[in-house]
């Protein structure tokens, strides 16, 4: 028996970060399977999928059903290509910025080679800085800055109907050419982790204040979107860092030129 394809809209993931109420995540659902998403995944939701939740999702809760709940982020977006996070807030760490239309471009040119992911934080909240940096793009609806508060479903339904709109239209056109094999999420924290310890054994950066080091060359591999070939070969230079310093081959920036008193 034949298994059909999985289409570019089976490989979105609506990532749904502590949701406060059980009816937004089947609102949310609703919002999904109106325009053809069926990937639903939840990290820690602060309320079991109940009643209110099934009431909500007025048809959907076979989305519901299917639904993966997470410990983590990181637990959520394994296998992800690219990450894009909604928020309402603009923030202190300049994050590459888009709006739902672009978002959607974005997505779905990655997700006709593998898995990638829209995350939506909490009610009140949104997502933290922490969870943002684990973002290649941080969307925002561009909504009148007299009223702009939204709720999760209504948000949720904005960038969906995007994506089905942006398919639709994508569908007809012939790709231009080869994937690349972008790294997925897993790789990307591991090579961060990798660079974070290189830096500090090579004593280039302090391991009790790097963190907004960290940060910002986090932002710099992100924004690059390395492929898996790129990232090994990152990583390979780091492990040479490391074994150099551990021969003793980094001299002190202070240390005197051979033959100098």
């Amino acid at each position: 028996m034949n298994v059909p394809a999985r289409r570019p809209l089976d490989r979105i993931r609506f990532v749904l970060v502590e949701t406060t109420h059980s009816g937004n995540i089947g609102a949310v659902a609703r919002a999904m399977k109106n325009m053809g998403l069926r990937r639903l995944d939840l990290v820690s939701p602060q309320q079991p999928l109940d009643a209110e939740a099934i009431a909500r999702a007025s048809g959907a809760d076979d989305l519901l059903a299917a639904a993966q709940v997470h410990p983590d982020l990181v637990t959520a977006l394994a296998g992800c290509r690219r990450v894009i996070g909604s928020s309402a807030r603009h923030r202190a760490i300049a994050w590459p910025l888009v709006e739902p239309q672009e978002a959607a471009r974005l997505l779905l040119e990655e997700a006709r080679h593998g898995d990638v992911a829209l995350v939506f934080g909490r009610e009140s909240s949104g997502l933290s800085n922490e969870e943002l940096a684990r973002c290649h793009y941080l969307a925002h609806i561009p909504t009148d800055p007299g009223f702009s508060s939204l709720n999760l479903a209504a948000a949720a339904q904005v960038f969906a109907y995007e994506l089905r709109r942006n398919w639709l239209e994508e569908d007809r056109a012939v790709p231009v050419s080869a994937p690349r094999d972008l790294a997925p999420v897993e790789a990307l924290e591991g090579f961060f982790a990798h660079l974070n310890q290189t830096l500090i054994d090579i004593g280039f950066a302090d391991p009790d204040q790097c963190g907004k080091l960290a940060r910002r060359l986090r932002r710099l591999f992100q924004r690059a979107e390395p492929d898996r070939t790129e990232l090994n070969i990152l990583r390979g230079i780091l492990s040479a860092a490391q074994g150099r310093k551990s021969l003793g081959r980094f001299a002190r920036r202070d240390a005197p030129a051979a033959g100098e008193e």
